[in-house]
């Protein structure tokens, strides 16, 4: 994302000037307008360091194309503008975007090597655990920190981890592992936590895993932006570019096959991942195959739904964590304790710090998820389309595109977590675009949200050995 949506957006009419919010989200740029109609003058507040402005122009406040406003030089530093003498610039419309300063996206910082796992003890936590793997390389962790973008496009450092498998001479294929839902900033597979293990799997038979901790998670600062897609995919994407030149620093062949896979969270961001690596004029990474396990992909219909529906879920948490998420990338209200009611206005917040787990915060919500909300936000988000939470589970939702590479979809019939229709509305639509090579399945019918986690991730992995080179 290299251009921040406009956020404010100054419109001159013949009476004078006014302003109109076009999305709500955390303001980088504040816009004052001043001057005449004749004559407009705008001036600005850039509320993030290094960041550039433009002032853009159009004659309809409906369409035509934006173009730079006379009598400046785009982009600037400067928090100012006034319109030319000469000839003015008649009844227009006016925007000022904000660019964040230049980065180096998946540029490596460091990759620290944390330990290696033989195969003899790999082969017994695997077994102890009922996993059937075979070992066939010891794995050597390595904990990266790296460069990629915040939600608003701004470089920022991630970190995750690259498993390798130690010894192996023949190019490996590139295996991204997206995790499920961490609440604790330490609870991330670069630490190693659970599912960073899980990782090694994948590396001790021959592929290079890497596993992103995600925004805000790890050593990445600020709240995680918990099922944001674009951020959940840029985390991924740049972390594969770290992991490249990891490898290629420890003479690690790569070919040039990438597999997607994830579970829970995870499956909605692997998915993400392929959408936007599919959705790119480069040809940096071509897919192989993606399997995605039990993710929310349908927020704005199957889990907007299930919000509203009364239900008593296992982890009502999710619902906080997601509105407080989208609060801090999208804006939602002036504060989060203003979209909730007392007293979780007060109650809830301080417990999103990084430090706290999810029973934790179970303990501290209602039965019903929605009960934390405001009513009248709650009562206007049950009858409003064009709330801005609606608005912000639509701009994540992932099922209205047709995937090119090979998909497989996994959810358990018995899952209370995260409803299996969400599964099933993605496979129905990818199958209306024509994506024929979608498959649906269920790895262990009638197995809840945890228990269908290992049977997933198990057949992705063997449908990913029958694909590899």
């Amino acid at each position: 994302m290299n251009w921040i949506r406009t956020w404010l957006m100054v419109a001159l009419a013949s009476i004078g000037l006014s302003l109109q919010t076009v999305q709500a989200v955390p303001p980088v740029v504040t816009v004052f307008p001043s001057g005449s109609a004749s004559r407009p003058s705008l001036y600005w507040q850039l509320n993030r360091t290094n960041w550039t402005a433009t002032v853009e122009t159009r004659d309809s406040l409906g369409s035509g194309a934006w173009v730079p406003a006379p009598g400046g030089i785009w982009p600037t530093s400067s928090t100012n503008w006034t319109a030319p003498e000469t000839g003015g610039v008649g009844s227009h419309f006016f925007r000022v975007t904000a660019t964040p300063p230049a980065g180096q996206r998946g540029r490596l910082i460091s990759g620290l090597f944390v330990t290696s796992y033989q195969t003899q003890l790999l082969g017994l936590l695997f077994r102890g655990l009922g996993i059937d793997i075979v070992t066939r390389y010891a794995v050597d962790f390595y904990a990266v920190t790296y460069e990629t973008v915040d939600p608003y496009g701004a470089p920022i450092l991630a970190s995750g981890a690259v498993i390798v498998p130690s010894g192996k001479t023949n190019a490996s294929a590139l295996v991204l592992y997206d995790h499920g839902t961490s609440l604790k900033k330490s609870d991330v597979p670069s630490l190693p936590n659970q599912e960073g293990f899980l990782g090694t799997a994948f590396a001790t038979d021959g592929y290079v895993a890497v596993l992103p901790d995600y925004l805000g998670l790890g050593i990445s600062p600020g709240l995680h932006p918990y099922l944001h897609a674009a951020s959940e995919a840029s985390a991924s994407i740049d972390l594969l570019r770290a992991a490249r030149q990891l490898c290629a620093s420890n003479s690690v062949a790569l070919s040039d096959q990438l597999f997607i896979s994830g579970y829970s969270q995870g499956g909605h961001a692997a998915l993400a991942t392929l959408q936007a690596l599919e959705a790119s004029a480069t040809n940096e990474f071509t897919v192989t195959a993606a399997g995605c396990g039990s993710g929310p992909y349908d927020l704005a219909g199957v889990s907007a739904a299930d919000f509203l529906s009364g239900r008593l879920p296992p982890n009502p948490y999710y619902f906080l964590y997601l509105i407080a998420a989208f609060q801090d990338v999208y804006g939602l209200a002036p504060s989060l304790a203003k979209l909730l009611q007392p007293p979780y206005s007060t109650t809830l917040p301080p417990l999103l710090d990084g430090l706290h787990d999810g029973d934790v915060i179970n303990a501290a919500m209602p039965k019903v998820p929605t009960d934390i909300l405001d009513p009248t936000q709650l009562a206007d988000f049950k009858v409003n389309p064009n709330h801005p939470l609606r608005l912000a589970l639509t701009d994540n939702t992932l099922v209205n595109w047709k995937p090119k590479s090979p998909l497989r979809l996994y959810r358990c019939s018995g899952d209370q977590d995260v409803p299996p229709a969400n599964s099933q509305v993605a496979y129905d639509s990818f199958q209306s675009l024509g994506a024929s090579q979608v498959q649906l399945l269920d790895p262990d019918p009638g197995a809840d949200h945890d228990a269908c986690a290992i049977p997933a991730l198990l057949s992705i992995k063997a449908w990913f050995d029958t694909l590899r080179k």
